[in-house]
């Protein structure tokens, strides 16, 4: 579960989650899209990019008020 404060959805907060999920895409299928890329010609930064951005539908978010 990912925990936000409600008043505090800054692109700074946004931008620290997009980096956290990028560091879980990663680590969770870092060695998958590492091959992926290296059969394909395609840019590993791009692929993670959108992978992290498909990860973050996929978490539990609790906002406070």
């Amino acid at each position: 579960m990912v925990y936000l404060n409600f008043t505090d959805l800054s692109e700074e907060t946004q931008n620290r989650l997009l980096e956290n999920s990028k560091k879980d895409v990663e680590r969770k299928f870092g060695d998958a899209i590492r091959k992926y890329v290296k059969e394909n010609y395609i840019c590993f930064e791009t692929v993670i990019e959108e992978e992290a951005l498909r990860n973050l539908y996929s978490y539990t978010y609790v906002f406070n008020i």
